[in-house]
């Protein structure tokens, strides 16, 4: 089975759910990252609940992933790499989370999503995300685009295969989530024009990695 993230509409931007734009939710005291060559604040790109992912039982205990990336001059931060600093990957326990504060004095220069986008998951049958996607378009007579990416599974890679390994650990990361830039302007995410975005997560650690493709 694939687990397709179909955008279901708008939603509120501070709602526990997986969706895109809005405000993250984090554990209190948590402080809003900054990228490591700009220094200036990250774009929130999206909230997964990791909870709703089919898997294992160390998976299914993840929590929510949150999403951030280097948009203050687009391309020159190397947000697309795992390591570089230029992006942020944070998990956090589904339970005592709160709406992240906006960093001090960075409010009108903090880039974020035009709009707030909800997701909802659906099972497709079959192992094959391209596959599931179009199959789900044609049943359900919506655009292929209508589908935001795909929970758990394997990942669809674009140029080829870049797991990552823990930071922590050193294991190879379990991947959890695979991110569309999305159907409309005012709410997609920058992964260098028709890109995707990949995530992994190592639950022992509590790690989590993101990277994109195009």
């Amino acid at each position: 089975m694939t687990t397709l993230m179909i955008d279901a509409g708008p939603a509120s931007p501070d709602s526990p759910l997986t969706r895109t734009g809005g405000v993250p939710l984090a554990p209190a005291g948590t402080e809003w990252p900054c990228c490591a060559s700009c220094e200036g604040p990250m774009q929130f790109l999206a909230q997964v609940v990791l909870n709703n992912l089919d898997a294992g039982a160390s998976e299914s205990k993840l929590g929510v992933l949150a999403l951030f990336a280097c948009q203050n001059d687009p391309g020159m931060c190397s947000d697309w790499e795992p390591a570089s600093g230029g992006n942020r990957a944070l998990l956090f326990p589904l339970d005592g989370l709160e709406p992240l504060p906006r960093p001090d004095g960075a409010e009108e220069a903090l880039l974020v999503l035009g709009a707030v986008r909800a997701v909802e998951p659906h099972q497709e049958p079959g192992d094959d995300y391209h596959l599931a996607r179009e199959a789900w378009a044609a049943r359900s007579d919506r655009p292929e685009s209508s589908v935001l990416g795909q929970l758990g599974g394997d990942p669809a890679w674009i140029q080829g295969d870049e797991t990552p390994s823990c930071p922590s650990c050193a294991d190879t990361m379990p991947f959890v989530v695979q991110l569309e830039e999305g159907p409309d302007h005012s709410t997609a995410m920058n992964f260098g024009g028709a890109g995707c975005a990949y995530a992994f997560a190592c639950a022992p650690c509590g790690r989590a990695s993101l990277l994109w493709q195009c």
